[in-house]
């Protein structure tokens, strides 16, 4: 059981400020890195879910997880207009899953569970930030990149593969479209990042590539 777990107006309003601070934190490593929800956003996510669970203890008596069940409802809705679509991938996941993450501190906060808070953000601030280490080490040793190039032959087609195989990357042809005279492929190649950075250096020499972009 948490300290602040009986509610009265003072432990109400250090409960309120608790979350704004929490939040803070959260939504400064977001602004950080500049993603789409930001400071102001999850300050407001965390103080949100605090007050409408403060309040769901106080009116839902009888119930009082009426209201703080929909909040998770609420916080889908949220997570899912920070979701959209990239060149090559669906981007906006991490922070949907943050905005998610951080709506629970709120909750625990506001259901006075402070320590649990408090961890909670510790944990969400070490996922986001000290494994970024783990992600750019896979990133070196398996990159994926989709790379469409544009030639003028098929026999130039048959010029990528041995280039792919040159620099020790894995591929697979996506797609193929041919118009006036260009034929353009659509590659999914994998290896390392290395690997990836000399075949740039190659396509922007090579005479048979008409152009090239990933």
């Amino acid at each position: 059981m948490d300290f602040l777990k009986d509610h009265s107006i003072e432990n109400e309003l250090l409960l309120i400020f608790i979350s704004v601070l929490l939040g803070i934190l959260i939504g400064a490593e977001r602004e950080y890195r500049n993603k789409s929800a930001g400071l102001r956003t999850f300050i407001l996510i965390c103080f949100g879910s605090c007050l409408f669970t403060i309040l769901s203890i106080k009116i839902g008596v009888d119930d009082p997880d009426r209201i703080a069940a929909n909040i998770i409802t609420g916080i889908g809705f949220l997570g899912a207009g920070v979701i959209f679509k990239g060149d090559t991938k669906i981007d906006g996941i991490t922070t949907a899953t943050t905005i998610w993450a951080t709506s629970s501190v709120g909750m625990a906060v506001g259901s006075g569970y402070v320590y649990l808070s408090i961890l909670g953000t510790f944990l969400i601030l070490l996922v986001l930030s000290s494994l970024n280490f783990f992600e750019k080490f896979i990133d070196n040793h398996h990159k994926i990149r989709e790379y469409t190039i544009a030639v003028t032959d098929f026999q130039s087609v048959a010029h990528c593969e041995v280039l792919f195989k040159t620099y020790h990357l894995r591929f697979k042809v996506a797609k193929q479209k041919y118009n006036q005279g260009t034929l353009v492929t659509s590659w999914i190649v994998t290896g390392k990042n290395k690997n990836h950075e000399s075949l740039m250096q190659h396509l922007m020499k090579d005479e048979n590539i008409f152009s090239y972009e990933f």
